[in-house]
């Protein structure tokens, strides 16, 4: 019998239908709602909060965890009793109005952030991000407290279970202790070869989009389940039966949004490819950020950077623009696409110098959430550390500390997850490599058939059955680790 575990499912469908409702309507908020509307949403989303709060509280489920735990169960049923678990761990620590504040602040902080960014104003946001950063990390020391972690590790557990700082600075002290002088030298050697030209513009936006869908359609993207629109901040959203993806444009630069649609379509085939089997489920949900990241990173950087895919795409990207000259060949894209150059913005960072942008920003909201630095100083703090790691300055907020979306909406411990999947996208590419003959010559083709069967197989299709590092060391042979990252930064752009 599994009475027990029967009615948590039910219960955990209700919860998981609660947030794919809130899921679409932040999608409307970053796409579609105007700016007036924002005291409503905030009290909608603060509302389903609440309720799902409320869910996860039920006296009646800490007994029905327990007796479920004794109950005859399969092994996915086991994986999901677990998931369970977890979540009602982190629900139960913190207290329904703290939850409620949480999401009115963060809501009105993330509209705030659009005009602030826009007008290069981190003194007007201070307040509401101040209060965004309070609550979090009132948070955090709750969960802290019932996981027995510190109040980061507690933070970062909301987007990738089994990680901690102390994997994450071991992991990038490899990478520090690599790149300085490696990038250096791509740079200097770049100098010496010939130069990649851009093509010229303008680009416009509907032709921009218009090869952002064929590309999407390219590598397996379901119409059906899911559409492309326009953001601020280039995101992968709603759910997983609906899949909304967003992109932003530049008709002087078609190469940043196609790269981003690219990045999105990524994630959107992770969750197009969860198990529908475990559709509302904990365990049929995607197993945490990295791994997220490592979808979008192996579809961009790992394949869709390629020579191979270039190939494929320069004539694609010649005829849409009527372009004409050596700008539109394939070899070029290519040194357009792998050049290598220190920027201010981390979402168009090349992936040799991004580590760094990530790295930056891990730091500082740890010393934000330890409390050994004031919110009022991040920008001074945000403008020093990118002399020290990318030897440039910011000319203003608005591209520093202002630049991303993520800690006004209350994503605090989120930015590791971008490198460490970077990591885990190289690893299981090089799985992918070794075990799907031909795959390099199917992406010359637009051909992303074998390659998403393969992830659909080992990694889409596991949900959260398994941790991180279970899941990559049964796809790749070994847990995560910055060994394939480096070999790939030294085969594509050491020489």
């Amino acid at each position: 019998m599994t009475k027990a575990y029967l009615a948590l499912e039910s219960r955990f469908r209700r919860m998981n239908i609660l947030a794919d409702i809130g899921g679409m309507l932040h999608w409307d908020m970053a796409t579609m709602m105007p700016d007036g509307a924002a005291e409503s949403r905030s009290e909608q989303l603060a509302t389903l909060d609440v309720m799902s709060n409320e869910l996860i509280k039920d006296a009646a489920l800490k007994d029905l965890l327990a007796e479920a735990e004794g109950e005859n169960l399969s092994d996915w049923q086991r994986a999901n009793l677990n998931e369970m678990k977890r979540e009602w761990v982190h629900g139960n620590a913190v207290p329904g109005d703290l939850v409620e504040a949480i999401s009115r602040a963060s809501t009105a902080c993330e509209v705030a952030w659009r005009t602030a960014r826009a007008e290069n104003d981190f003194a007007g946001l201070l307040p509401k991000l101040q209060t965004v950063l309070d609550l979090s990390i009132e948070a955090g020391t709750a969960k802290a407290e019932a996981l027995g972690c510190s109040v980061y590790d507690a933070l970062l557990d909301q987007y990738d279970p089994s990680m901690s700082c102390a994997k994450i600075d071991t992991l990038f002290a490899d990478l520090e202790a690599f790149l300085p002088d490696f990038t250096a030298s791509v740079i200097d050697r770049q100098k010496t070869e010939a130069p990649a030209h851009s093509p010229k513009g303008p680009f416009p936006i509907e032709t921009q989009k218009a090869i952002g869908l064929e590309l999407m359609k390219a590598v397996g993207f379901d119409f059906d389940h899911g559409r492309l629109d326009i953001s601020h901040h280039p995101f992968c959203g709603g759910t997983a039966d609906d899949v909304r993806l967003t992109t932003r444009y530049n008709e002087a630069d078609f190469t940043s949004a196609i790269m981003g649609v690219l990045h999105e379509t990524g994630h959107a085939m992770y969750e197009l490819g969860l198990p529908a089997d475990w559709r509302l489920q904990p365990v049929g949900k995607a197993r945490g950020m990295s791994m997220h990241e490592s979808q979008s990173l192996l579809v961009e950087m790992q394949a869709s950077r390629s020579q191979e895919f270039l190939t494929y795409a320069a004539p694609l990207f010649k005829k849409a623009f009527n372009g004409e000259g050596a700008a539109w060949e394939a070899e070029n894209l290519y040194r357009l696409y792998t050049r290598v150059e220190p920027g201010l913005i981390r979402v168009d960072a090349d992936e040799v110098t991004y580590p760094s942008h990530v790295i930056l920003r891990y730091r500082l909201e740890r010393a934000l959430i330890e409390g050994d630095m004031k919110l009022a100083d991040l920008p001074a703090a945000w403008n020093d550390m990118m002399q020290s790691l990318l030897g440039i300055t910011p000319p203003n907020d608005a591209d520093g500390c202002l630049q991303d979306i993520h800690w006004p909406s209350g994503a605090w411990g989120y930015f590791p997850t971008y490198t460490m999947g970077a990591m885990a996208a190289a690893q299981l590419f090089a799985a992918a490599r070794n075990a799907v003959p031909g795959l390099m010559d199917n992406l010359a083709q637009g051909d992303f058939a074998p390659l998403m069967i393969w992830l659909r197989a080992n990694v889409h299709g596991k949900g959260s059955s398994a941790t991180t590092d279970e899941i990559l060391q049964a796809a790749t042979g070994a847990p995560l680790q910055t060994k394939a990252f480096i070999t790939h930064l030294q085969t594509r752009y050491g020489s």
